[in-house]
């Protein structure tokens, strides 16, 4: 197995064995160091020796002796005496089922999103361990600095341990009580995977399919409308993955987009979890932003999308959740609809909230607007803001040809 192959399975595959570690090592921090173990002594033997069979279960065996030699190690091998009793109660014969492993996915999420956290170090933990995103990745996501993110994640572990969380799903009652929390992380997971918030490459599939997997695991546990709509949401976005860069893997927006790559089975399959979210009201926001969704998925092109729908479910959604990112787009629609000064005007009425401002997306729909209102001078500043802010490297490009095309416009009119 070569390097790139070793890289591949990481991606797809070390959040599960992560999970799956702590749960048998019982300790975020260990399990961490276990899981970097194992795939040092896969990239030292594999190539040699050839990659096992069963990879994943080879990491975490692996990986599960290594944390119980760490175990042994430590001096203060008293305070550990519970975590290597359990060590080695499993270390011969570890559950490694498929079932097994997905609910140990499950149990790390609820985990992460204990109520004794809060909400915020929930997000936080939760997208660091079980997405396997970088603190400055979770920091964007989040619209915060990534030294108090890296504050909270290591407040929240240790708050995991000296309270003995349990690492387990929670009965049907309180899985109900935690479910919005959990709904949260798989949504910023998904988003991760579907628009990467740095390096190249705007998609990491892997990462959206892991969000929509979960998700519908979650669904056979707790059927609900919120459940049902958040997977409605992800199987329509995901539709249009294919469409969404072009040959050379450049971002192409979503009026440029060539409809006819769109994912027409995954649609219908959005739309029947859409229909069953519906039948469960109230329409919650994951349920109004999958209705948003499906009505892009039905217009037979972007001049023909029915923005005063669409407006007026992003004013629904408003009223449900008045974030600064929800505004944003309804801002879009709402231009589309009454012309672009119209969205101006809704955009900088959102501009005191101080996150919005480092966020790159807001200065890039507001360049647009101005672009298209004609205002090239405020569109060219808006643009170079959004650059600023912008750290993922199709956006970046992108960003940068939309300066070019203005600056190109202005020579021609000089």
């Amino acid at each position: 197995m070569d390097a790139l192959d070793l890289e591949t399975v990481y991606r797809q595959h070390s959040r599960q064995v992560l999970a799956t570690l702590i749960r048998l090592l019982g300790e975020f921090d260990l399990a961490e160091e276990a899981l970097q173990d194992a795939f040092a002594a896969a990239a030292q033997q594999w190539p040699d020796q050839g990659a096992p069979d069963n990879p994943l279960a080879w990491l975490i065996r692996c990986g599960q002796n290594r944390g119980i030699d760490q175990i042994r190690r430590r001096q203060t091998v008293r305070f550990h005496a519970d975590e290597l009793a359990r060590a080695a109660d499993v270390s011969d014969t570890p559950d490694l089922a498929e079932s097994s492993l997905q609910d140990d996915q499950l149990r790390l999420i609820f985990t992460c999103c204990h109520p004794a956290l809060a909400t915020e170090s929930q997000l936080a933990l939760t997208l660091r361990e079980v997405c396997g995103l970088t603190t400055e990745q979770v920091a964007r996501a989040l619209l915060q600095k990534p030294t108090t993110l890296a504050q909270k994640i290591v407040r929240a572990k240790r708050k995991i341990r000296e309270a003995g969380i349990p690492y387990e799903v929670p009965d049907d009652k309180l899985l109900a009580e935690r479910l919005g929390a959990v709904l949260h992380v798989i949504y910023l997971m998904f988003n991760e995977g579907y628009a990467r918030t740095e390096g190249e490459g705007l998609i990491d599939a892997s990462l959206t399919a892991e969000a929509i997997r979960l998700a519908e695991l979650l669904a056979t546990l707790l059927p609900d409308g919120d459940v049902s709509g958040l997977i409605a949401l992800m199987r329509l976005q995901d539709a249009r993955k294919e469409a969404r860069v072009d040959e050379d893997g450049e971002l192409v927006t979503l009026e440029d987009q060539d409809r006819t790559l769109w994912n027409r089975e995954e649609i219908h399959v959005g739309k029947a979890w859409l229909m069953r979210a519906l039948g469960q009201a109230p329409a919650g926001a994951y349920t109004l932003q999958a209705a948003i969704a499906a009505a892009h998925a039905d217009a037979p092109s972007f001049e023909e999308t029915d923005w005063h729908d669409i407006a007026g479910l992003y004013d629904l959604l408003y009223q449900r959740s008045p974030t600064p990112v929800v505004a944003l787009n309804r801002a879009v629609a709402v231009a589309m609809l009454e012309g672009p000064d119209a969205g101006v005007a809704l955009l900088e009425g959102q501009s005191s909230h101080k996150a919005i401002q480092n966020y790159h997306l807001f200065h890039a729909a507001l360049a647009d607007l101005h672009r298209r209102s004609g205002r090239r001078e405020q569109a060219r500043v808006a643009y170079e803001r959004a650059l600023s802010l912008a750290s993922q490297a199709q956006e970046k490009r992108f960003l940068e040809k939309q300066l070019a095309r203005l600056a190109q416009s202005d020579g021609r009119k000089r």
